[in-house]
């Protein structure tokens, strides 16, 4: 059995699901990138010709997709470059910062495109419905397509679900923009552009918001979606060998990348070594993590039978409760 000065040891492992290859997503991104500028550059004319303001926020939106698979692109290269210096993570979170980015781009646009809508209910201008109608079809074509290319590519990374809920909301408000279209062309109720405009709005909030949470929860280091830290905390200190378990964290460095770290009180007479290496076998069977920090002491002198927190200097420190074994 080791001696309590010389177990206190740092155990490491590393591994984060990847279901497509890199390579794979940035290609399937650049394609869907260059379909989307295309298209986006007719649309704008389409939308002035028509003056048809649910056509041009289209093709705004548009913008907003190309822009946000730029970002993706660049973010994917960044996290692929290997720590060094200062960064010991490399720049994994720079995916994250895109995915957050697009977010945010999203609920500006909507806001800005709620406002003149609104402007439009009261006031709405002449719409050339058929023109509307036409472009907005083929958007439709154009955005099924991107976003086929997009669902491809691995959205467990938010930064490719970021550029992914960019496209399909775009598809959904071109549905919308044909249907006010087609009520222009057969009703002359110019007001059905605004109407859409609204739906698209919409439908910006609720994405941007998604990914603001989402984005908002890694940075601020919130245990991943689905994890109960106080369940994970039990269920380690229910582990044979295990007397107590404290100092407990789990957070998500980037889309998929899990990291726990935590204090582990061992009693004797086990083996730290063993223990550490079944609790981290644990770690990944039960839970995905594979990137753990577990630092393993023997139980202090004196302390096996008592009762209570087993480091005193631990209970008086706000970094989280403790888990004792139900053994004890």
């Amino acid at each position: 059995m080791t001696a309590p000065h010389e177990e206190h040891k740092h155990g490491h492992g590393h591994g984060h699901g990847h279901a497509v290859s890199a390579d794979a997503d940035r290609r399937y991104l650049t394609a869907a990138l260059v379909v989307l500028v295309v298209f986006m550059a007719g649309e704008v004319v389409a939308g002035v010709a028509a003056r048809s303001l649910a056509l041009i926020s289209d093709a705004g939106h548009m913008l907003t997709d190309a822009a946000s698979i730029v970002f993706a692109l660049v973010a994917m290269r960044l996290s692929a470059r290997p720590p060094r210096g200062g960064f010991t993570y490399g720049l994994k979170r720079a995916e994250i910062l895109s995915a957050q980015l697009n977010g945010m781009t999203l609920l500006v646009l909507g806001g800005l495109f709620c406002y003149e809508a609104l402007h439009r209910l009261v006031t709405p201008p002449e719409v050339e419905g058929g023109l509307v109608l036409v472009t907005a079809l083929a958007g439709i074509v154009v955005n099924a397509v991107a976003t086929w290319l997009l669902g491809r590519a691995d959205r467990s990374s938010l930064n490719v679900e970021g550029a992914f809920q960019h496209i399909v909301t775009d598809l959904y408000a071109f549905a919308a923009t044909a249907v006010s279209g087609l009520v222009v062309l057969l009703t002359g109720f110019t007001r059905a552009d605004a109407v859409a405009t609204l739906v698209v709005a919409a439908l910006m909030f609720r994405a941007g918001y998604g990914l603001v949470r989402d984005t908002g929860r890694i940075f601020l280091q919130a245990a991943p979606e689905g994890m109960v830290p106080a369940e994970i905390g039990a269920r380690l200190a229910g582990q044979p060998g295990v007397a107590e378990v404290h100092d407990l964290h789990v957070w998500e460095l980037a889309s998929g990348y899990s990291s726990l770290s935590a204090h582990v009180f061992v009693g004797g007479p086990n083996d730290c070594h063993a223990v550490r290496h079944r609790l981290q076998g644990l770690l990944a069977n039960a839970y995905g993590i594979t990137h753990t920090t577990l630092q393993v002491d023997l139980v202090p002198e004196g302390r096996a039978d008592g009762d209570g927190c087993l480091d005193a200097g631990h209970c008086a420190d706000p970094h989280g409760p403790h888990y004792l074994s139900p053994r004890r």
